[in-house]
């Protein structure tokens, strides 16, 4: 009798374990989903309905976004970020795009505003790609108030981690700028006035946001979108205000 009752305690108690395992791995898949997922779910809910009411060009369609391509670009940008992919180096942002740092720039240093999104004097450093000190602007592309395009790249989180000052966070807010906004940019003792013209949604290998034309100076700013992902790559295009 005693043998039967350890047998069933034993029974019990390895149901007991295969349960809890199944429960973990339940909660782990779960956990896995939220995480692929969670660019999808808060573009829908969040982002998607404030580029609606903006003049916006993106390759993201507004309201139906569950399709195979973006289904693999969420686990690709999920692989991404689970390799270890260092994203505070500017350069591993646009990987195919060549990374040319001259030595001969007149302006190492300057600062940029925005005072829809309360940015003020933001310091952008055209002579490294540290974008936990700075704003980068990226290497082989213009420095302002210059004819070319200026390529600015930031950081952005979740928008109720976003700390003001903090440069892990600082283009957090950059989706609610609209066409028409401007950014300041302070070059030595000179303040230059730039307009937004437009404002693009890319995947992570479309270099053309970072492309030069030297017709007139522009500003381009790019950030991770949405917030707190490494899916895709919101660019801001401003142009220089003439006076």
């Amino acid at each position: 009798m005693v043998k039967v009752y350890k047998k069933r305690r034993a029974t019990i108690g390895r149901k007991k374990f295969l349960k809890l395992v199944s429960l973990f791995i339940i909660a782990m898949g779960i956990l896995v989903a939220g995480y692929v997922f969670f660019p999808l779910i808060s573009w829908q809910l969040y982002f998607a309905p404030v580029f609606a009411n903006s003049e916006i060009n993106s390759p993201i369609p507004k309201s139906t976004l569950v399709t195979q391509s973006s289904i693999n670009s969420l686990l690709t940008g999920a692989s991404q970020t689970l390799s270890g992919v260092d994203y505070t180096n500017a350069q591993n942002w646009f990987p195919s795009y060549k990374y040319d740092k001259s030595e001969n720039i007149k302006t190492a240093f300057y600062k940029i505003s925005i005072p829809k999104i309360d940015i003020k004097d933001a310091e952008v450093s055209a002579v490294d790609t540290d974008l936990l000190k700075h704003l980068v602007n990226y290497g082989g592309t213009a420095v302002p108030p210059d004819n070319g395009n200026a390529v600015i790249f930031g950081h952005s989180t979740l928008p109720q981690l976003y700390q003001e000052g903090n440069y892990k966070t600082i283009f957090t807010f950059l989706y609610k700028l609209t066409i028409g906004d401007e950014i300041i940019v302070s070059a030595g003792n000179v303040t230059y006035k730039y307009r937004i013209e437009s404002i693009l949604v890319v995947d992570p290998d479309n270099t053309s946001v970072l492309e030069q034309s030297f017709d007139d100076s522009y500003i381009t700013l790019i950030t991770c979108t949405p917030p707190g992902t490494i899916w895709k790559r919101l660019a801001i295009k401003a142009r220089l205000v003439k006076t």
